[in-house]
């Protein structure tokens, strides 16, 4: 196991009717901006608990945050901070609504001139506003850790950034919330999670024991919770078990002292960004080829991993590393999820080029574990994703 600092100062307040402690939670003099996203709060009941919540503060709205957080959209925001003296950010939504926020409060404290320079410089962000959230949609963990990612429509791109100064002072968890959640967007969250773990997991043994068990146990209740929380929403246990493994899928304890992936997310985020994709849905089309194309160095844990999560009892190591990803894809499918991108567009043509030559023109020469996944690599591991 490797060296490691864990800390993580996010208070969780988790379960039924537990938006009603936001009162609590918030400094008494707060000005606050309360942001969300398409306005599915409103007819849902959870922007009238907030709102009661609320009631003896000073609260400004901004609502309109898209499903891949727009930095145009997000600048009207800031604006809204400067003008109207905000103190206090409360997102009340999913990771969208979270890691838009996450960058308002990076913004709100930036002293250079351009914000976007936040995620272009690459540089850990030490000063925030400071915020809270309201869980509204289970998958990205953004709700206990310190990390976004921000899309740049001008410019189609999708970059991700953080630092010590973004995690959220609290985050309100109430698992009533997701029988209001699509279907769909339930499967994205299953899908977003269960790729977290594996980011952090299929890498090769390093001798932390734990960490593979931490990880495991989430891909087991994932597995296991999917059919319920897809058949019924409203099914408070699996719903309970659906949101606080997102949760623990990326709040960074099952990351520390082990080595992390991560490709897939940079491929992921370059569909999301050209073709409008939901993001889970890449991170499904580039897994199952990311894991093929890197057979050789990931084999031992992705047998590990089929024989633990998915009971692969017989074969080599090789066919157990594969049947690993087999098994993976067919997860997505039983999701309703489709993992090829000709599935979603037909203007794929020049995707892996276009996905290399980015990754060549931002510096980013060796991803993945061992940073051994060229840029020439990636336009291959798209291409088998077509």
């Amino acid at each position: 196991m490797n060296n490691f600092e864990f800390r993580n100062p996010t208070k969780i307040i988790f379960g039924k009717d537990k938006i009603a402690n936001l009162a609590t939670e918030i400094p008494a003099n707060a000005k606050i901006l309360m942001l969300y996203g398409g306005g599915s709060i409103k007819s849902n009941g959870i922007y009238d608990q907030v709102k009661q919540a609320l009631a003896a503060f000073e609260v400004i709205e901004f609502g309109g945050i898209p499903a891949n957080p727009e930095y145009a959209v997000l600048m009207n925001a800031l604006e809204q901070i400067k003008t109207q003296k905000i103190t206090f950010l409360l997102a009340v939504g999913g990771g969208s609504v979270i890691d838009g926020t996450k960058f308002l409060s990076a913004a709100a404290e930036y002293d250079g001139e351009i914000p976007w320079d936040i995620l272009t410089g690459r540089k850990p962000i030490l000063k925030g506003m400071p915020f809270g959230t309201v869980l509204t949609l289970p998958a990205t963990g953004s709700e206990m850790n310190s990390g976004f990612v921000l899309t740049r429509k001008e410019t189609k791109e999708k970059l991700a950034s953080g630092g010590p100064a973004l995690y959220p002072q609290f985050s309100i968890l109430d698992p009533q919330v997701v029988r209001s959640i699509p279907q769909k967007q339930i499967a994205n969250g299953l899908a977003d999670a269960f790729t977290h773990v594996l980011e952090q997991y299929m890498t090769y043994p390093n001798h932390a024991l734990l960490q593979d068990r931490f990880a495991e146990s989430i891909l087991q209740t994932l597995v296991e919770v999917a059919p319920a929380i897809l058949k019924d929403p409203s099914d408070y246990d699996a719903a309970s078990d659906f949101m606080w493994s997102c949760t623990m899928a990326l709040n960074g304890l099952i990351g520390e002292g082990v080595p992390q992936d991560w490709a897939v997310h940079m491929m992921g985020h370059e569909l999301t960004a050209l073709f409008g994709i939901d993001h889970a849905r890449t991170l499904a089309i580039i897994a199952p080829s990311h894991y093929r194309y890197n057979l050789e160095s990931k084999k031992e844990k992705l047998a590990q991993y089929a024989e633990r999560i998915w009971n692969v009892k017989n074969g080599t190591l090789d066919e157990k590393a594969k049947a690993g990803i087999d098994k993976t894809e067919e997860f997505f499918h039983s999701l309703g999820i489709k993992t090829r991108l000709s599935e979603y567009t037909e203007d794929y043509s020049g995707t892996a080029e276009m996905v290399s030559k980015r990754f060549t023109e931002r510096g980013w020469l060796g991803l993945g574990e061992r940073q051994q996944v060229t840029p020439a690599d990636a336009a291959k591991i798209v291409e088998m994703s077509y």
